[in-house]
């Protein structure tokens, strides 16, 4: 089925999310290769993925208060229109010699800003172009345009067009963004924000109102620790696999990316099944075969002595973490009330976002001082225990309301 089966609506929708996942992943591959053209220091050049990657860590939680309590259609409009912008000119100081390592820094953290308001602002939009019964499939198909766009095919492209010309990424991430800004302009206007009796004007005491209803909940407040859980024990094995590529296994730099091209595809063919895996068995579940799943994939990775076990590893885990982010996603927007989406998407989507590089850091540390093996396989008992918790709370159909 297409996006389109769901509606033109949500086709737009899709179509504005694969453009602006296509050109974050052109850009993720493009910044810091500009970076490395004006300067060899290691440390300047990795700065660029750090402070695109800073903005959730600084502004996650608020930025769900502000989705909350805008238009978010005219929010996404802005937030692309704005990061068009700052693009066009870059792209401009590129073509003039005037380009500098700061202004990278400074349009990576902008541009980070815009993708922080954008992603929480995205996941709001949904529920209302499409069906209840229609979510699963309809965040499916968006989770795969996210993850080729940002993993599979745009930071490919990203390298190459930089080959071509270094102005060239960075004019062609503008122009998708221009494109994704008018197709979120044309969607029907259904997301202007309810009237309620909050406070306006203050952003701290809305966010901690959104945190609060996170916490009370203890199916949502669950769900989001075991997304952290996942992110986490996921980013442990992640940094430690070419070197297990190398050195365990004993293979060349080249298998390391047919692997890593295999763990997407697998992540694809989960977001594509998601809907159908969750009529077969119901949210709860598959969100504790997910996490059994994953723990039975990085257990035949972390005993793999041949690329064949590595691969199948790879491919369940990553199928089960694309399952996952479906269906999390979806359960969040069923269970939250449309005035809360916002904050409570963000503060999930934070905990992510932190788990994730504590996990490498993690990873890291424990495979080089237990070995590479261990720092993928102690994630296996962490993910049967985290099914335990999905299967004991998730389960549960109806919660009082926090």
């Amino acid at each position: 089925m297409t996006a389109m089966s769901l509606g033109p609506a949500y086709s737009r929708l899709w179509t504005a999310t694969a453009l602006s996942n296509l050109g974050d992943g052109i850009r993720s591959a493009a910044l810091p290769l500009l970076a490395a053209s004006m300067s060899t220091d290691p440390v300047i050049v990795a700065g660029v993925a750090v402070a695109g990657q800073l903005p959730w860590l600084l502004l996650g939680l608020i930025a769900g208060a502000l989705v909350d309590r805008f238009d978010q259609r005219r929010l996404v409009v802005l937030v692309d229109c704005g990061r068009t912008a700052l693009l066009a000119a870059l792209t401009v100081a590129v073509l003039t010699g005037s380009a500098t390592v700061a202004w990278i820094y400074a349009i990576a953290f902008a541009c980070g800003v815009g993708e922080t308001l954008r992603d929480t602002a995205t996941a709001t939009l949904l529920p209302p172009l499409v069906n209840d019964a229609d979510l699963e499939r309809a965040n499916g198909r968006l989770v795969n345009a996210e993850v080729a766009g940002n993993e599979l095919i745009g930071p490919p492209v990203g390298g190459y067009l930089f080959g071509v010309a270094m102005v060239l990424p960075i004019a062609i991430n503008g122009g998708t963004l221009a494109l994704a800004a008018a197709l979120i302009f044309s969607l029907p206007s259904v997301f202007a924000p309810a009237p309620t009796s909050e406070s306006k004007g203050r952003i701290w005491s809305e966010t901690m109102a959104g945190l609060r209803w996170l916490v009370r909940s203890r199916r949502m407040f669950t769900l989001s620790l075991l997304s952290g859980t996942f992110a986490f024990v996921d980013s442990m094995w992640f940094v430690v696999l070419v070197l297990f590529v190398q050195q365990i296994l004993e293979l060349p730099a080249a298998i390391y990316g047919l692997l890593v091209g295999i763990g997407a595809v697998g992540g694809l063919i989960g977001g594509f099944l998601a809907a159908r895996i969750v009529r077969l068995l119901g949210p709860a579940p598959t969100l504790t075969t997910c996490l059994l799943a994953a723990a039975a994939g990085q257990l035949m990775l972390g005993l793999a002595s041949e690329v064949v076990l590595a691969a199948l590893g790879l491919a369940a885990t990553s199928a089960a973490f694309g399952v996952w982010i479906v269906v999390a996603r979806t359960q969040r927007q069923r269970s939250t009330p449309r005035d809360l989406l916002g904050r409570v998407t963000s503060a999930s989507t934070t905990v992510v976002m932190t788990a994730s590089p504590l996990g490498a850091l993690v990873g890291g540390l424990i495979g080089r001082e237990y070995g590479l093996r261990a720092a993928i396989l102690l994630g296996v008992p962490a993910l049967v225990i985290a099914a335990c918790l999905a299967y004991a709370v998730l389960r549960e159909r109806r919660e009082p309301a926090p």
